[in-house]
């Protein structure tokens, strides 16, 4: 009988007479845990987007040097997002390796396409860890999430877990492009902006908006306020590639063009300032943002 008694305390479900035990240190929920996108961070007054997707170029880095990173230009970038977030803004970002190695440029000097897509996707990941250094050493949480899993300087790329980092108050970085050869940052940030809801993709460059030709070496060039996807296809008006263009126009997700040179124009875009170019789809309303609840 005592035997019996023992095993009868010893069941599957524990001991406490046979009940079900309660939450322990290691099963119960944490505030991080439990947190959920109703807890986030409110937005402050006049923001326009909750949720952002940021494209920004390799170039873009390289401020007035000729190859690499420039760390003034990346402390300024870094200061600006952190402004951004303060206002409750969740900020993915997708950035391009052209000022470090280029796949499109090296195929065309003979180099395997697909061999030279690589080695851009690995550009892309230096200038992500290069930007999240930045971020973190002001005090920012920030998660690099890679398209190609290495595990040991970044995150595989999930949809969920990214999803996840964003409502927890993180600066997402989506890195190595979709993984994939032949597809440019550009459409990697289309996809990414579509997977995780965002409300808008924010492309900046280097000139006010997308014009009708060169600014610069143009004198009369004319720069369009609004443009819908079939105008920037038709007129070849290289926003972003075709491929970007026409996943953003399945999904109705506007795209905005502006000036990232210019300090403050990142807070000024997303309190509504009338800045840059939007192209959309003017038969249908602009994409908000999803449930994302997981």
């Amino acid at each position: 009988m005592a035997k019996a008694r023992a095993k009868s305390g010893n069941g599957p479900r524990g001991g406490n007479n046979g009940k079900p035990l309660g939450p322990t240190a290691s099963t119960a929920p944490t505030a991080a845990s439990a947190s959920t996108p109703d807890e986030r961070v409110p937005l402050a007054p006049g923001v326009k987007y909750r949720r952002i997707l940021l494209k920004l170029s390799g170039e873009a880095l390289m401020g007035t040097t000729g190859y690499g990173i420039d760390p003034a230009t990346l402390s300024q970038i870094a200061d600006e997002l952190i402004d951004v977030h303060s206002l409750g803004v969740e900020i993915a970002l997708v950035l391009g390796g052209g000022n470090i190695f280029r796949g499109v440029a090296g195929g065309a000097r003979g180099m395997d396409r697909a061999h030279a897509d690589y080695m851009g996707m690995l550009a892309t990941v230096i200038n992500s860890l290069a930007l999240q250094d930045a971020l973190e050493s002001r005090g920012s949480h920030t998660r690099v999430l890679s398209a190609i899993e290495m595990e040991r300087i970044a995150e595989p790329y999930i949809r969920r877990r990214a999803i996840r980092h964003l409502e927890k108050g993180r600066l997402v970085i989506f890195a190595a492009g979709t993984g994939n050869p032949f597809f440019t940052t550009d459409t990697a940030a289309s996809l990414r902006a579509m997977e995780i809801g965002a409300e808008i993709v924010m492309k900046a460059t280097r000139v006010d908006g997308v014009y009708d030709r060169d600014p610069h070496k143009f004198k009369d060039a004319r720069m369009f306020r609004r443009l819908s996807y079939l105008d920037v296809l038709n007129r070849n008006l290289g926003v972003m590639d075709s491929t970007a263009i026409s996943l953003c126009r399945d999904n109705s997700l506007p795209i905005l063009v502006f000036n990232m040179t210019k300090p403050g124009n990142i807070r000024r875009v997303v309190l509504g300032e009338p800045l840059g170019t939007l192209v959309l789809d003017e038969r249908r309303e602009p994409r908000t943002t999803v449930d994302s609840r997981v």
